[in-house]
């Protein structure tokens, strides 16, 4: 039977480009055949590369990676125009950041920036500057809001804050249609974008929640008992580690931005170990995961672990060291067709690494 495996995916803007290269690497090469995908997660550019897979799976598209890849390619500054924009954006904001111009602090709401806006965009494809209407171009909305809740794997949850209850929230496609408004509001950088109003409730970036939803990826009450994972899969965009400690203003601001967008994601990982180290110590009565269709920890086996004496282990894909050395915050944001290109060709590289090595720990070349 083949193992059950959910994969959550990192918030990081721009950076995400990286977990399209990833999803293509593992369905070229065939990760569907040996593994049962029951879930996906994610978070903010996390979150949309999640849901165009899950939009792919569900509408049985040969080629599961296109859709997600050519989102990807069509989000590029194109024109001259664009690239131009770009540029002139992450230089203004590499600046500001390093404290050679002033930085100011306005509402995206504000009359002054939307005209601002209006000005500098002019000229510029609709789908470069208008994110809804991006995402309109490679999903069919009318027909998405017609889907009504999809309870059947592969599932989906999108990590969202809501910011007038102060509550974290996933959009689950188990129990809820997923709607256009859930990605917008878990990809909703509060000082890019208003705030996102779904009935009663606004929301900010998932960032400010679970970055990416994990804990819920094994909670029989939001995915439903048939489908917990017996793994789960990382596609991690914030570094981990630093080899030297940051001194200047922009150093700084960078590693505390990573900091704060690992927080959630080492808070979930450790709830879930402490839950398997009750499991493989008995804790739990065999009549109680005998009701919830709990036979063994999340894990997989040892020898694929980096650390042979653990039981379990939640892999992680992440981006090659030497191209994680080159990126800062301002890169985030940056559109340029050579910063998305380099991300989703690192991406492939690692995605086909790992998928390679879990295959042949499986015992399958």
């Amino acid at each position: 039977m083949k193992p059950k495996v959910a994969i959550a995916c990192q918030g990081g803007g721009s950076q995400t480009a990286f977990t399209a290269g990833v999803f293509k690497a593992l369905f070229e090469q065939k990760v569907q055949d040996h593994f049962n995908i029951v879930s996906l997660s994610g978070t903010s550019g996390g979150a949309i590369c999640a849901f165009l897979i899950w939009y792919a799976l569900k509408k049985g598209d040969k080629i599961v990676w296109k859709r997600l890849i050519e989102f990807w390619e069509d989000n590029t500054a194109q024109t001259p125009q664009e690239k131009f924009f770009n540029d002139f954006a992450i230089k203004t904001v590499e600046l500001a950041s390093k404290g050679v111009i002033p930085q100011y602090n306005l509402s995206p709401s504000s009359p002054l920036i939307k005209t601002w806006f209006s000005f500098a965009t002019q000229g510029l494809r609709s789908r470069f500057t208008d994110f809804k209407e991006l995402l309109g171009a490679h999903i069919n909305f009318s027909e998405l809001a017609n889907w009504g809740p999809q309870p059947e794997p592969p599932l989906l949850l999108l990590g969202a804050c809501n910011i007038l209850t102060g509550r974290l929230h996933k959009f689950n496609s188990y129990r809820e249609a997923i709607k256009v408004e859930h990605l917008l509001a878990s990809a909703c950088v509060p000082n890019l974008f208003s705030a996102v109003a779904i009935e009663e409730m606004a929301y900010w970036d998932g960032l400010f929640s679970d970055n990416p939803p994990i804990d819920s990826l094994i909670k029989s009450d939001f995915v439903g008992i048939a489908n917990l994972p017996q793994e789960i899969w990382v596609i991690k965009i914030n570094p981990t580690t630093r080899d030297q400690i940051p001194v200047s203003a922009d150093d700084i601001a960078d590693r505390r931005n990573e900091l704060e967008g690992n927080i959630s994601l080492f808070q979930s990982l450790g709830e879930i170990e402490s839950i398997n180290s009750l499991f493989l110590k008995g804790a739990f009565k065999e009549e109680f995961l005998a009701s919830i269709d709990v036979k063994e920890p999340i894990k997989i086996p040892k020898s694929f672990s980096d650390d042979p004496d653990r039981d379990y282990h939640i892999p992680m894909i992440e981006m090659s060291e030497n191209l994680a050395k080159t990126l800062n915050y301002e890169s985030k944001l940056d559109r340029s067709p050579e910063s998305i290109h380099r991300l989703i060709q690192d991406g492939e590289k690692q995605g086909k690494s790992f998928v390679e090595a879990r295959l042949k720990q499986m015992g399958i070349s």
